[in-house]
């Protein structure tokens, strides 16, 4: 029996090859959580829109969020607006494309930016915005706690 379970697993198994080192999740510097949110406020704020910063404590990842309303009529034009100003004046790269189209994604250094605007609004009431800001490997990201260290022994004092 162990022998057809040797000669099966030897004639399944693939040989393994080393590939080397996985490529990095980002590239470039690491960008505090400060930055992304300046960037993307100011962006928005040049084409009309005020956020409010909502930070948000996610176990293992950083993560921000701005929200903020926007008029219902101009509130697609002014979040793609943002989002080419954010191409064009900070570096942002497209993420990856949304198919229902009612969301846009933005990717740079270590964050990801989701931003998103409702496709019915209320009548009379003003559009939501929602920009979602998501890190990989960054500062914010929590750290496991570590344990208390063990206090030096001392030898005992000898008596004479």
């Amino acid at each position: 029996m162990a022998v057809l379970t040797a000669a099966t697993a030897t004639a399944c198994a693939f040989p393994l090859r080393d590939l080397g080192p996985l490529p990095p999740r980002y590239s470039g510097p690491p960008l505090s959580a400060d930055t992304v949110v300046s960037e993307m406020t100011s962006v928005l704020a040049a084409e009309g829109i005020t956020v409010q910063r909502e930070p948000s404590a996610v176990l293992g990842r950083c993560s921000e969020r701005l929200s903020g309303r926007h008029a219902p009529q101009t509130v697609e034009a002014a979040v793609k607006a943002a989002v080419a100003r954010a191409r064009s004046e900070h570096g942002w790269q497209d993420g990856h494309p949304d198919v229902a189209g009612e969301k846009l994604t933005l990717t740079k250094g270590n964050w990801t930016v989701l931003a998103g605007f409702a496709a019915e609004v209320p009548a009379g009431g003003q559009a939501p915005v929602i920009i979602s800001l998501t890190c990989v490997d960054g500062e914010a990201t929590p750290t496991a706690p570590t344990a208390p260290s063990a206090p030096a022994l001392a030898p005992a004092p000898t008596s004479t």
